[in-house]
């Protein structure tokens, strides 16, 4: 007998951010982290505005609202930092 097991998208069950990196807790147990001066948007926000976060779609994304950043689930799992950040180390 042959299955299919559906692909779920991993999608966020908790977003915090400390004073070096937002963490994102996935709903099936991974916990991420990355630098926050990779998203230098977020780098520059005091600490209520990085509180103040909003999940995108199906839980695809994270916005914050205050300082008009996006950061996607996927692209956290491939280890990419924002554009703004690239930028800078070209």
């Amino acid at each position: 007998m042959t299955s299919f097991a559906r692909k779920a998208s991993p999608h966020p069950s908790a977003v915090r951010c400390t004073q070096d990196e937002p963490i994102v807790s996935l709903a099936d147990g991974r916990v991420l982290s990355v630098p926050l001066a990779w998203f230098p948007r977020l780098a520059g926000a005091t600490a209520a505005q990085l509180a103040n976060f909003e999940l995108l779609g199906d839980g695809e994304g994270i916005h914050w609202p205050a300082v008009d950043e996006d950061v996607s689930v996927a692209g956290l799992l491939r280890g990419q930092p924002s554009l703004e950040f690239a930028a800078t180390k070209t």
